[in-house]
C-alpha cells in the first residue's frame, strides 16, 4: 500500500520530515539503538531482520515503496526492535515521530490504512514464527522462496540484490543448507537458478513443500 501522495500532501509534516538516500548495504538503523523518527519507504528495498546473536541474524521481511519502519515509535517505543538495512540504493523520509502521531489523530482514515498494512505484517510475522517451530529446513526455504518471490519483490530483481547467506537469513537455516537445498530444487525442476537470479517454475510444489515441510 502506497501513502506517498498522502505523505507529500500532508503539509503539516513539511517541517517535520526529511529525505535520506542510502546506498546498497548501508544500515538505515540497529536494533536497541533510540528510535527518534518513523522511516518511511520511497523508493527501494529495506531488509528488515533481527539480531540474534554475534554475527548471527535472523531476516523477517523486506520492505519497499510505499511501507514505514519503526512505526511503533509513534506509540511510545522509546528504541528500535530490529535493524533496517537498505538492500538496494533507498530513499527514505524520516518523519518525527510526535508531529505524525498528531497527523494520525486528525486523520482517521489515513490512520485506518496504515493499521491495516501493520496487520498485514502482523500476519506474516506469525507465519515467520510458525516457520522457525515448526517446519524443517526445506519447508523453511520454501517458504522464504515464496515471499520472496511476491511479484512487487520480482519487479525490482530483488534476487540480483541478495546473497545466498541472506537467503538463508530468512529461511533461518544455514547457507550451505540453502546452497545444498537450492540444488534440490533445480533438479527436481521447481526453480531455475541463473547466477544469483531465482526463478520459480512450479509455484504449487513449492507451496506444498512448505506446508508439509
Amino acid at each position: 500500500m502506497d501513502f506517498t501522495d498522502n505523505i507529500q500532501n500532508l503539509d503539516k509534516l513539511n517541517a517535520y520530515k526529511t529525505r535520506v538516500q542510502y546506498l546498497k548495504g548501508e544500515t538505515i538503523f540497529k536494533q536497541g539503538a533510540f528510535a527518534p523518527y518513523v522511516m518511511y519507504v520511497v523508493e527501494g528495498l529495506v531488509k528488515v531482520y533481527l539480531q540474534t546473536g554475534i554475527d548471527k541474524n535472523m531476516s523477517i521481511s523486506v520492505a519497499s515503496e510505499g511501507e514505514f519502519l519503526a512505526f511503533s515509535s509513534v506509540f511510545g517505543e522509546p528504541v528500535h526492535t530490529y535493524s533496517a538495512q537498505a538492500i538496494s540504493n533507498t530513499q527514505i523520509c524520516m518523519i518525527e515521530k510526535e508531529s505524525l502521531k498528531q497527523i494520525l489523530l486528525d486523520n482517521p482514515e489515513f490512520a485506518l490504512k496504515i493499521t491495516s498494512q501493520n496487520y498485514q505484517n502482523e500476519r506474516h510475522l506469525f507465519e515467520v514464527i510458525k516457520n522457525i517451530s515448526y517446519k524443517q529446513m526445506r519447508g523453511k526455504l520454501a517458504s522464504a522462496l515464496l515471499y520472496l518471490s511476491q511479484e512487487e519483490f520480482l519487479k525490482k530483481n530483488i534476487f540480483e540484490f541478495l546473497t545466498r547467506q541472506d537467503i538463508a537469513d530468512f529461511a533461518s537455516i544455514s547457507a550451505e543448507s540453502a546452497i545444498k537445498f537450492l540444488k534440490e530444487f533445480e533438479k527436481e525442476k521447481i526453480i531455475t537458478l541463473n547466477g544469483k537470479n531465482i526463478i520459480v517454475d512450479d509455484a504449487a510444489q513449492l507451496l506444498n513443500i512448505s506446508k508439509n515441510g
